[in-house]
This record gives C-alpha cells, sequence and structure tokens, in this order.
C-alpha cells in the first residue's frame, strides 16, 4: 500500500485560531488537516507551515474570494491548490472574502 494522501482543508472564518481551530482525519489512503484561519493573511502563514511539514495538497473553503486563493496558491509554491466555491458565501454576510481580508 502506498502512503496515504496528506492533504489540508482551509477554512477562513473571522475570529477563528489556527492553533485551536484544527482537526486531524486519519484513513489508509488520506491524511486530512482541516484548519480554520481568520484572513487571508493568516491563510498564507498556514499554508506556508503546511508545505513545509509535507503536505502536498490544499483545498480551500468557499469563503476565499479570488485574491484569497491567489495569495495560498502563490505561498503554496508547486503544491495543487483546489477551491470550493460560493460567490456569495452564507457565512459571511453573503459576500466574497475578497470583500472582508
Amino acid at each position: 500500500m502506498t502512503d496515504p494522501l496528506r492533504a489540508v482543508f482551509m477554512v477562513v472564518a473571522p475570529g477563528s485560531d489556527p492553533q485551536q481551530h484544527t482537526q486531524q482525519l486519519e484513513t489508509p489512503v488520506l491524511q486530512l488537516k482541516i484548519v480554520a484561519v481568520k484572513d487571508y493573511d493568516q491563510a498564507v502563514e498556514v499554508t506556508r507551515q503546511c508545505v513545509a511539514q509535507g503536505y502536498s495538497v490544499i483545498e480551500l473553503c468557499a469563503g476565499f474570494g479570488q485574491q484569497g486563493v491567489a495569495r495560498v496558491s502563490q505561498a503554496a509554491g508547486s503544491i495543487p491548490v483546489g477551491v470550493v466555491r460560493f460567490d456569495h458565501h452564507p457565512l459571511m454576510g453573503h459576500i466574497s472574502g475578497d470583500s472582508l481580508f
């Protein structure tokens, strides 16, 4: 059996602390880190940490607008970044994270 895929699912939600708001899910084929960040600056920081820790895929929640995705993608370097899309996110007053961060 091959090593499990090490992936990150990142949520942006004001007031979040990635030291407190994180979980690890492990299956035979996937090691998934779920982490919440408060804004795009923190997302970039967490992305760099995850890449350094050997995670190989990052998926972003729908709260990340195009600017947030671009910033995380740049921080991730060659690591693939995927995105769940809501252009008007319900948790953020039905606007894009780009308007908030």
